[in-house]
Order: C-alpha cells, then sequence, then structure tokens
C-alpha cells in the first residue's frame, strides 16, 4: 500500500479503536444542583465516546427528560405528579427557613414532611425496582458501570440487583455520616468538625468545642442509624429477601467522587477510593447577552455584584425581599440578582431582576467584585474558580457548613438570612468589596484549585473509565467493610488484652497471698517452737 492511501486506513483504525473502547454508562441523577454537577460529567463522557443513558422518574420537577439530547434517557413512571415532588422539596425549603416555627409545632412539621418523604421514597424505589420490564431492559442493555448520586433513593440497591460496578458522587454529608458508616472514611473528632455544625467549628477545637464535636458526631451517628432503619433497611430487606441494609449496599461502591478539594476541605485523612473532583462543572466565562453586557459595562469602575440563593429558591417573603433590595440599592456597585418573586417595593434602579443568570460567566467577568450566595456547592466552587470574594447567606442543608468553611479561609462574610437588617447585608457587602484581604485570599484559593495535575472533570471521568477498564475497584476498598464495629475498634482485642491483664494481676495477687500465708505459718510455728 503507498503512502497515500496509507494515511487513510491509520486515521481509520485509530477511530475505530476509539469506538471499541467506548464504555455503556447507565447514569442516575438526583434533582436541581446535583443534576447541574452530573450534567458535567455526562457531557464529558458523551465527548469521549462513551454510550451514555439517564434513568430518572416521570414525576421529575428539575429534569427535563423531554429535551433531545446527544444522550439517552430512560423514564420510569412512579405513583407521584410532579406538583407534588415539587412542593415536597419547596415544604422541605420553606420549613428550613423558616425560624419563627419552634418547640412542638416544628417537631410536627417535620414529622407530616417525613411521612410525605417517605411516599416519596416508596414510590420511586417501586418504581425502580418492582418494574420487571424496566429491570430487564437495563440488563439486556450490558452497561459497564453505573454512575449515580446516593440522594436519588434506591439508586445503590438498583447497582446491587444489576450486579454492576458503581461509581457515587456526592457532597460530602452531614457529620460524614454516610461516608463514615457505610464508606468507613476515616473522621476523627479531633479535628475533622461535624457538618453543619452551628456553622462555627473548625479543625481547631479547643477542650470543650471537642467535647461538642463529639457530641455532634454521636447525635448524627443516631439520627442517621435512625432514618436509615425507618426509611431505607426494611425496604432493602424485603427487595432482597434477606436482612439488607443501606451501608450493605452503598458500602460497595466502588469510587466516591467527591464534589470538593483542598481549596475548600481542612486536611484530613482520606481512602484510595475517594477522589476530589470539586469544581468539575466550572469552565472560562464566555461572552454575556448584549442587554446583560450593557448594564455591566454601566457599571463604570465600581463594578457589579451577582446575587442568587440558587435554583431551589424561586422567591421570598415581601419583607426579606424588601430588606435585601434595600441593602442592595444603598451600594454604587450595579447589581444582578436572579430572582422570580413579586418586584420588592424597595428596589432600586442600580440592580435588576433575572429569572435566570449566565451565573458562571457573570462571575468570570472582570467588572464582578463580590458574589452574593447562599453557599450551594456549585456556586461556591464558581466563586472560587474565577476568584470572586463571597457575602454567604445561607439557608439550609450543607451550606452553613460550607460557607464557615470559606469564611474561615478568608474568602467570605456571612449574614444570617432571618435575622439580617439592611445595614447587615450592606455593610457585609462593604466590607466584601473595599476590603483587599477577601479577594487575596479567595485568589490564594483560586491558585490552588487551578495547581493540579489532572482537571477535576478530567479525574473523574478517568475514574469511571477506570472502573470500566477493571471491572470495578475493589483492590482500592479497605478491608473495614468486611469487620464488626467492635472488630473495627479494636474492642475485641481490647477485651482480650485487658482479660490477660486481669488474669496476670489476678494470679500475682493470689500468688503474693498464698506466699505471704505462707511465711506467716512459717514465721509462727518457728515461734511456737521456741517457746
Amino acid at each position: 500500500m503507498t503512502p497515500r492511501y496509507l494515511l487513510p486506513w491509520v486515521a481509520l483504525l485509530l477511530c475505530g479503536s476509539e469506538t471499541a473502547l467506548g464504555g455503556n454508562v447507565l447514569v442516575i441523577p438526583a434533582e436541581y444542583s446535583h443534576w447541574i454537577n452530573m450534567r458535567a460529567i455526562v457531557e464529558e463522557l458523551v465527548a469521549r465516546n462513551h454510550s451514555v443513558t439517564v434513568l430518572t422518574h416521570s414525576a421529575s420537577p428539575s429534569i427535563k427528560f423531554s429535551q433531545t439530547e446527544n444522550f439517552r434517557y430512560i423514564v420510569f413512571k412512579i405513583n407521584m405528579e410532579e406538583q407534588d415532588v415539587r412542593a415536597m422539596w419547596q415544604n422541605l425549603i420553606n420549613t428550613w427557613m423558616n425560624d419563627t416555627v419552634t418547640g412542638i409545632r416544628t417537631l410536627s412539621i417535620f414529622w407530616n414532611m417525613m411521612s410525605v418523604f417517605e411516599n416519596y421514597l416508596e414510590a420511586v424505589c417501586d418504581g425502580m425496582l418492582l418494574n420487571k420490564e424496566l429491570i430487564a431492559s437495563l440488563r439486556e442493555s450490558n452497561f459497564d458501570t453505573i454512575l449515580y448520586d446516593p440522594v436519588m433513593p434506591c439508586s445503590d440497591l438498583l447497582a446491587e440487583t444489576l450486579g454492576l460496578p458503581h461509581v457515587v458522587s456526592l457532597r460530602l454529608t452531614l457529620a460524614y455520616s454516610m461516608e463514615r458508616l457505610c464508606g468507613q472514611l476515616p473522621a476523627p473528632p479531633s479535628y475533622v468538625p461535624a457538618a453543619a455544625s452551628q456553622g462555627h467549628l473548625t479543625d481547631q477545637m479547643g477542650f470543650l468545642e471537642r467535647v461538642e464535636n463529639v457530641l455532634l458526631y454521636i447525635a448524627h451517628t443516631g439520627l442517621f442509624q435512625l432514618q436509615m432503619m425507618l426509611l431505607f433497611n426494611m425496604y432493602y430487606t424485603k427487595i432482597t429477601g434477606k436482612p439488607t441494609t443501606l451501608c450493605d449496599t452503598l458500602g460497595k461502591a466502588d469510587i466516591w467522587l467527591i464534589r470538593t478539594y483542598w481549596d475548600f476541605e481542612y486536611p484530613r485523612p482520606l481512602l484510595p477510593n475517594f477522589k476530589f473532583v470539586g469544581g468539575l462543572h466550572c469552565k472560562p466565562a464566555k461572552p454575556l447577552p448584549k442587554e446583560m453586557e450593557a448594564f455591566v459595562q454601566s457599571s463604570g469602575d465600581d463594578g457589579i455584584v451577582v446575587f442568587s440563593l440558587g435554583s431551589m429558591v424561586k422567591n421570598l417573603t415581601k419583607d426579606r425581599a424588601n430588606t435585601i433590595a434595600s441593602a442592595l440599592g444603598q451600594i454604587p456597585q450595579k447589581v444582578l440578582w436572579r430572582y422570580s418573586g413579586e418586584k420588592p417595593d424597595t428596589l432600586a434602579p442600580n440592580t435588576r431582576l433575572y429569572d435566570w443568570i449566565p451565573q458562571n460567566d457573570l462571575l468570570g467577568h472582570p467588572k464582578t467584585k463580590a458574589f452574593i450566595t447562599h453557599g450551594g456547592t456549585n456556586g461556591l466552587y464558581e466563586a472560587i474558580y474565577h476568584g470572586v470574594p463571597m457575602v454567604g447567606v445561607p439557608l439550609f442543608a450543607d451550606q452553613p457548613d460550607n460557607l464557615l468553611h470559606m469564611k474561615t479561609k478568608g474568602a467570605a462574610v456571612i449574614v444570617d438570612f432571618n435575622k439580617m437588617e439592611t445595614k447587615d447585608l450592606k455593610e457585609a457587602l462593604t466590607e466584601v468589596i473595599t476590603n483587599p484581604s477577601y479577594k487575596e485570599s479567595i485568589m490564594r484559593l483560586s491558585r490552588i484549585h487551578h495547581d493540579q495535575p489532572m482537571k477535576p472533570l478530567d479525574q473523574a471521568v478517568f475514574w469511571i473509565e477506570f472502573v470500566m477498564r477493571n471491572k470495578g475497584a475493589k483492590h482500592l476498598r479497605v478491608e473495614a467493610h468486611n469487620l464488626t464495629w467492635y472488630q473495627y475498634h479494636c474492642l475485641d482485642v481490647a477485651a482480650f488484652l485487658l482479660s490477660v491483664v486481669a488474669l496476670v494481676v489476678f494470679i500475682f495477687v493470689k500468688t503474693c497471698k498464698w506466699l505471704f500465708c505462707k511465711c506467716c505459718r512459717r514465721s509462727s510455728s518457728s515461734k511456737s517452737k521456741r517457746e
């Protein structure tokens, strides 16, 4: 074959080998920001010639499975409607944000919410696992691996049912309960603060703080075990036909992709199958829409402030909205506020409302001076990626803990959403924008984030491909998964050693007592003879 025709044949063979190496991945995402994050992985897998199927349910409020994509959707029917699921999540948020309800009323509300959430879990799990046609179809698809978010109910049990290696994607949970108890991730309470610790515990704790941290770990562990027992373990046992817990199935995950990195985390122990991929969704900024760019440019040297409370918070109470709008109107910067609620009465000319904003592109704009955020992991990492200091307004879940990390590292000021007044928000913004230390701190974190041997998205895809190539990654899982709790903490060894010590002490005491008594008898006998 002449060189003229050799090159096309080589190119064809290379293309063919790339196609042959493409894997078949089943993805089970959770809702809202979780799906936004996982979608970046999905699109990168597709770009690398892998076949991707996204499995979701018919009542999903945030996954637009009716749209045409470059990957396939499989939608299973559940016994709930989309508006019911949306209302469930909204009620959860509203209750979490409402600090006026206390005492028995709070317990009553949360009890009712748990009942609704239990119905949701059962509906999703039944629709997924009791659908014989769905299970048969998934088996016939010959997937190589499953990538799932454990917030999606029973996704781990589906991986167990299909017998496939699986990769987990999550942000470290409250007090690291899921990772500690299911993934066997070490978390020494002496210097690893429990997440959601009321926004004040760091890795530098005094004695009383360590006492509090230990108590938080105990409380979170008890609540987690109780929740798993009531919501999951009985159902898992029914499906598998043998005693099974959530940790039994989730603990078999080959790789855990953690959506943070050392720019955010405090130094702590990590297992070989836990991989940090924080900020994998971040990208260089693209040009803004013309109208938005014109508004940004009109800010002059003062610059702009970007404001978003995430994808789940669409509106606020009138009083809260007016308080915030009034504060924004007192700063010289222009403000772009993602807000779908009723227009506040105190809205100033320097503030514009948008139903949606290109947040990543705005944070990457050179005129952006600060970011007002609720502390969601996605937005927080976009701010780190582009080097924008933050004013944190945490609302619920892991957000207080996320923003505490940023405050501790000198990159954010935190204000209380329910208690803040106009002057509080204004002062926080003024502090972050005018004090150069916040910009210096966030730029330091940004340099750490960018100074990695492999980009977060590349690392996430690498480990998914690694699992596919090697049919799993069991060699990275610690033997702790096969130990009981008392073996893990060496309580049986401690009991044995204490028993040995007790036996030696017992024999020593008995021997001494016998020798003492014998000596006493001899002394008494000698004395009698002398007399």
